[in-house]
């Protein structure tokens, strides 16, 4: 009797084992990124660990072409993207063009407004 016990115990604990396995397996699963990053994150990595690898009329062809993919993709650009196009239009002197891609960034992500604005207020000065 005991061995009977003993086995059924066995048994149920491989179940639970394999059935908590294979949970965590598919919790881990990856999906389809939310956002259409292209070069952005590169673009990033380059401008603060390489200074100047990425002049600031590269970026700006880079990240116009990486909005249009995502548009093209269905898919929107993650956040910070138009913010960092504004600085580097910024950077060319092109304040307008600069205001623009802030105000994308404050409509696509209203949380970012207060720092959006605090950049704008700043190119005011």
């Amino acid at each position: 009797m005991e061995s009977i016990a003993s086995k059924l115990i066995a048994t149920y604990l491989n179940r639970g084992v394999l059935l908590v396995s294979c949970s965590i397996m598919i919790g881990c699963a990856t999906s389809e990124p939310l956002y259409y990053w292209g070069n952005y994150e590169e673009l990033i990595y380059q401008m603060y660990i390489e200074p100047g690898a990425a002049d600031s009329a590269t970026q700006v062809a880079k990240l116009k072409e990486d909005i249009n993919k995502a548009s093209t993709a269905g898919k929107p650009v993650p956040p910070g993207l138009h913010a960092h196009l504004g600085y580097m239009y910024f950077l060319q002197s092109d304040t307008h063009a600069a205001v623009l891609e802030f105000e994308m960034e404050k409509k696509l992500f209203p949380e970012s407004a207060k720092f959006v604005d605090g950049l704008m207020g700043r190119l005011k000065k």
